[in-house]
This record gives C-alpha cells, structure tokens and sequence, in this order.
C-alpha cells in the first residue's frame, strides 16, 4: 500500500524567538527585491508552519509596508493558513468536473470520517480538510490532493483506506 509523506514542518522544535528571528531574517534577506511578498510569506509559513496576524505585523513592519497588504496577499492564496494545519491537508477539488462526478459527496464523507468542517483541522492536528476551486486534473475527476499529492478518480467508499495511507 502506498504511503502519502507528511508536512515536516520543524516549527515545534524551535522557540518562538528562534522562529520570529528566522522570519524576521528572510525578511531582510529580500527587502527590496520588488515582488518578493508572496516568496517571503511562503518561507515564513514554512518557519513558523502558519502565518498568524502577529507574524504578518513582523513582515509588514520589517517591509515598511501596510498590514493591509500582507493581510490581503496572505487571505487570497489558499496556500496560505492563518490558522495551524494538520500534517495531511486535504484539498478536494470542486470545479465543475469533479463536482458533476462527486467531489461534494467526497467532502461530505470526509467531514463525516474526520469529524470536522471544511477548512478545519482534527484535534490532533493530523489532518486539515479544504476546498479547491479546481486543481486542473478535470480528466482525474473526482481529485484530490494529499499534501502534494494527487489522487484520482477517487471513490468515496474508500476513502479510509487513503487515509490509512497517512501513516
């Protein structure tokens, strides 16, 4: 059975200090560089594992830019989280094809099995479910993604054999 590779985000062996510092480097790592916002937020998120407001106040004051601005780019792109993720996220795409071909009733089951919300995440912090709007697999329908990886035409009765797979 093939195993999905988890998130190995190291941010809970650093302290707050160490990460805020790591950030806060990266930050004048790429000042100036014009368009360097969504680059820097991707590596914060990487360091700190979301991008909690305080975080984005760090960026935008070492920036010398609004926080409007850093909020605004941080809540368009849906690979941002201002909010802590699971080690799984799993996105279920929901453009027109999967949709037709049952993604809402993959997020149905999902919800049901995890027993959270869409863009929730389960008290042990293992997994985190979400939408797409579409993930350009429409030949794949119903997809969606673990991590980075896709499954295709997936079944929603086996469902928990692909969780299983997050092992």
């Amino acid at each position: 059975m093939e195993t999905i590779t988890g998130n190995h985000c190291q941010c809970g062996e650093e302290t707050e200090e160490e990460k805020l510092a790591r950030i806060a480097q990266v930050v004048d790592d790429f000042k100036g560089r014009e368009g360097s916002l969504i680059q820097i937020l991707h590596l914060a998120q990487g360091i700190y594992g979301y991008l909690p407001l305080h975080v984005q106040q760090l960026i935008a004051e070492r920036l010398d830019i609004p926080l409007s601005e850093v909020y605004g780019v941080t809540t368009f792109y849906s690979f941002f989280s201002t909010k802590p993720r699971g080690e799984y996220t799993i996105r279920v795409c929901m453009g027109t094809a999967c949709y037709v071909r049952g993604g809402a009733e993959i997020v149905k089951r999902l919800t049901q099995q995890l027993g959270i919300p869409v863009g929730g995440t389960t008290p042990d912090r293992k997994f985190s479910l979400e939408v797409m709007r579409c993930m350009g697999a429409c030949g794949l329908a119903p997809a969606m993604m673990i991590n980075d990886t896709v499954m295709r035409q997936v079944n929603p009765d086996r469902l928990t054999r692909i969780l299983e797979m997050c092992s």
